[in-house]
């Protein structure tokens, strides 16, 4: 009887253990949009960017992504950004899709530029480049390797 009743204690404080590990899962899981004005930015790649990742400027969260869709004429992707509103662009701003380490999650990386005129609400960056997966990079190591390999060989070609 009494280990019968050891038993039940130990399950309910396992099972008390569960819920608040939920719990606190589903706090910090909530994603968060940023309240601010909107713009948009084109990619041929976005190599699983979802929608809640953030924008940072320097390694700062200035936005999330809100959306993603693709556009049925050039088949490129549109990315829809929320800024924070205390955040003004300027028009030349770079994006850049980049990883958080090699297990992190994505995320939009701006790079301000120096123009004088601001990105206003509904605007889309004009300069954006695509995230580079590992096999992308690999793939380009390789070709250079090879290419160089020929070039020191001296051979011209016929």
């Amino acid at each position: 009887m009494k280990r019968n009743m050891i038993e039940a204690v130990l399950g309910a404080v396992v099972l008390a253990a569960a819920a608040i590990f939920l719990l606190f899962a589903a706090q910090v899981a909530t994603v968060k949009s940023t309240s601010g004005y909107t713009i948009s930015a084109i990619f041929t790649k976005v190599g699983g960017l979802e929608r809640g990742s953030d924008v940072r400027i320097s390694g700062i969260s200035v936005g999330t992504v809100t959306a993603q869709e693709l556009d049925p004429k050039t088949f490129q992707a549109k990315v829809t950004l929320s800024i924070d509103s205390k955040v003004q662009l300027p028009a030349d701003t770079e994006a850049a899709i980049v990883g958080d380490g090699l297990l992190g999650g994505k995320y939009v990386n701006l790079v301000p530029g120096q123009a004088a005129e601001k990105l206003k609400a509904g605007g889309v960056l004009a300069r954006t480049k695509d995230y580079q997966s590992l096999e992308d990079l690999v793939g380009q190591i390789i070709f250079l390797a090879t290419s160089s390999g020929e070039q020191k060989q001296g051979d011209a070609p016929k």
